[in-house]
């Protein structure tokens, strides 16, 4: 049972502390606070909770609150609950109106706000924050007055697109060490339908578990192994996970059920039924690759996606496709499975001129991005793409060429280093979540606190340069979109604002 906000958000000022005050409202939490459209999609959270049955569920913005408190914080689930009961500012930014010395709920509900809130949820209530964002920064974007009537307005602004891959927390995979894992699954799996037939059947299935593990560590502890001693000892485990599941059909002839295993184990059986079939293809027909192959029980969802990146060729993570401008990055597209980015350059060109009622001025992008067709479509809308064009390549390449080229790299750095700071600063560069829905929720609240994170340190440098400005010795310099503060002769520099317009308007 889901019970929709009544009243509006109550302002800082009314937090009510045990020991009297009031919460600041220059507070980082609380100007986060404000910038995300909590109420906007309660509607479609409350879809979760089709029933006025049950005790009543979290509110959105104490599921979304909480979300975004554990990745801009990098903790786990438990310290996060235990922040927000330390601290009144997270009390005060997943939506109570007064401060508590108790538990705002129970760690193990993160995992459910992770299922509850889609990926495509959140990738809508970014939009919609980095809109506000804009607005707040005096960067505002025209809307479009028809949509059938497109290029009414010139094209303006640069888009930059690119890929990337996000690794996932499995153990490096290896078709003996899957198939180890798989034969000891079996074997908890006989036990317990065997437990339900003790009465009826006196002689337990033999599943000679310890000989089995003798030969798989006489292979996994070699440092190096030889072929055929890999291929030996895989095809033991092939005989040693054919039997048992000989064994548990036998079982269940016998009047075991599977209503005897729960959600996990009943799954982790279809896994492992698919994983012997894929490693018994491979054996027999010498291969080493096969479609949809799975690299780990606990995740099946996961495949292998070749990459050829320098000492990682293959990569075993979702593959994502991300746009960025004015220094905000969007989540445009997620899969489990390979694809190739350059099909997707055109829906994030048409996201562009939905956000913004325009098409960009130019579109800064990888080799992969600049085929023919894109080429072509970019043409007919007046967008110039970044890049050398197709075909040999001039004799004489002009000055004014290569500044452009150089210029177009350097802008297109600016997604690479968005890549960076989500698998520094934050989780992309290790999801601990398991399921596959809940991996694309982490993944997406990344880019929400990114653009979170970019938003502060751009208020930061406004407010900063305000105050410096008032006192002598003061001087500032804007080259390009980054602002020289210098104080007293010592140069500062701060992060790159959306244009130099706008920041002599801010500044003047």
């Amino acid at each position: 049972m889901y019970r929709k906000a009544e009243l509006a958000p109550s302002p800082p000022s009314e937090f009510e502390l045990p020991f009297g005050g009031r919460l600041s409202a220059d507070n980082r939490w609380v100007k986060m606070a404000e910038l995300i459209p909590w109420s906007e999609f309660e509607s479609e959270y409350a879809e979760n909770f089709p029933t006025e049955m049950g005790a009543p569920a979290k509110s959105f913005r104490m599921a979304l609150g909480a979300l975004i408190i554990k990745e801009k914080l990098g903790i786990s689930d438990r310290e996060t609950v235990e922040q927000i009961r330390e601290n009144p500012y997270l009390q005060y930014f997943i939506g109570q109106s007064t401060y508590s010395n108790e538990l705002p709920f129970d760690p193990s509900l993160l995992v459910h706000f992770r299922q509850r809130i889609s990926a495509n949820l959140i990738n809508k209530v970014n939009e919609k924050m980095v809109k506000k964002m804009l607005e707040t920064t005096s960067v505002k974007t025209e809307k479009k007055k028809d949509s059938d009537a497109k290029n009414e307005l010139p094209n303006q602004g640069k888009l930059i697109i690119d890929a990337t891959c996000t690794p996932a927390d499995i153990s490096y995979p290896t078709d003996l060490g899957l198939l180890n894992r798989a034969r000891v699954h079996t074997e908890k799996i006989i036990d317990i339908l065997y437990k339900s037939l003790k009465v009826k059947i006196k002689n337990k299935p033999r599943t000679y578990r310890k000989i089995a593990r003798k030969d798989y560590l006489a292979v996994a502890k070699q440092k190096r192994p030889t072929r055929n001693k890999k291929r030996q000892a895989i095809k033991k485990q092939l005989q040693y996970i054919k039997r048992n599941i000989a064994h548990i059909e036998q079982l269940i002839e016998s009047g075991a059920t599977l209503e005897n295993l729960n959600k996990k184990q009943y799954k982790t059986l279809l896994v492992v039924a698919e994983v012997y079939r894929q490693q018994l293809w491979l054996f027999e027909n010498n291969k080493q690759s096969i479609e949809d192959r799975i690299v780990s029980l606990s995740q099946p969802h996961i495949r292998p996606i070749i990459r050829g990146k320098a000492g990682k060729p293959v990569e075993r993570r979702a593959k994502l496709s991300a746009s960025c401008f004015e220094g905000y990055v969007f989540l445009d597209r997620m899969s489990w499975d390979n694809f190739n980015e350059s099909g997707d350059l055109k829906a994030q060109i048409e996201a562009y001129y939905a956000f913004t009622g325009y098409y960009p001025e130019s579109v800064h992008a990888d080799r992969i991005y600049r085929n023919r067709e894109n080429r072509a479509w970019c043409k007919e809308r007046g967008i110039r793409i970044s890049g050398p064009p197709l075909g040999r390549p001039p004799a004489n390449v002009s000055k004014e060429t290569k500044k452009q080229a150089l210029e177009d790299e350097r802008i297109r750095n600016a997604i690479e280093g968005k890549f960076g700071q989500g698998k520094r600063r934050f989780s992309l560069n290790r999801v601990m979540a398991k399921l596959d829905n809940t991996s694309q929720t982490a993944i997406a609240i990344t880019f929400l606190v990114m653009n979170l994170s970019t938003w502060l340190r751009r208020v930061f440098c406004i407010f900063f340069c305000r105050f410096l400005k008032t006192m002598p010795g003061y001087g500032s310099m804007i080259i390009k979109n980054y602002i020289l503060v210098s104080y007293k002769n010592k140069k500062l520099c701060f992060a790159e604002l959306e244009s130099p317009i706008n920041c002599d308007r801010d500044f003047s």
